[in-house]
């Protein structure tokens, strides 16, 4: 049999490829991320609508807009989606700090921090960071 009868080796790597902030990531089965430069894990989305959150509580708390409902009115955008943001000008700072920093686990997304959540920071951080302490046996709790 000649080498070019052959059949060429194929080597299977489990991964999956997921968008965060318009770029796409390897996520391994870990839950890690396959790259880890720094561009490549700041996720400009999540910052951006964290920081949307942050001017809009602003805007409410110094009386700019009385309600939801007039600050969405204003952005020309649903209340729905306006209360939504909101809530993540009250996510802890140790969330908030991870994604800036792009230190947050690969798998969480905007969409994870659009979801209902608990108020209590504790409880925010097991629901947003705890796997990917675990998996990097650095748990706190």
């Amino acid at each position: 049999m000649s080498q070019t009868d052959q059949m060429p080796e194929t080597t299977h790597i489990p991964m999956t490829f997921r968008p965060r902030g318009g770029k796409t990531v390897i996520v391994l089965p870990d839950g890690s991320r396959g790259v880890v430069r720094r561009e490549a894990t700041i996720d400009n989305t999540m910052i951006k609508v964290i920081a949307r959150g942050f001017r809009w509580q602003r805007l409410l708390y110094d009386g700019t807009f009385a309600t939801i409902e007039d600050l969405a009115a204003a952005e020309k955008i649903n209340p729905s989606y306006v209360s939504r943001i909101l809530r993540l000008a009250y996510l802890s700072p140790k969330v908030v700090q991870a994604i800036l920093d792009g230190s947050h686990p690969a798998w969480l997304t905007m969409r994870d921090l659009l979801e209902p959540f608990p108020m209590d920071w504790q409880l925010q951080e097991k629901k947003f960071l705890a796997r990917f302490e675990e998996s990097n046996l650095t748990s706190e709790y």
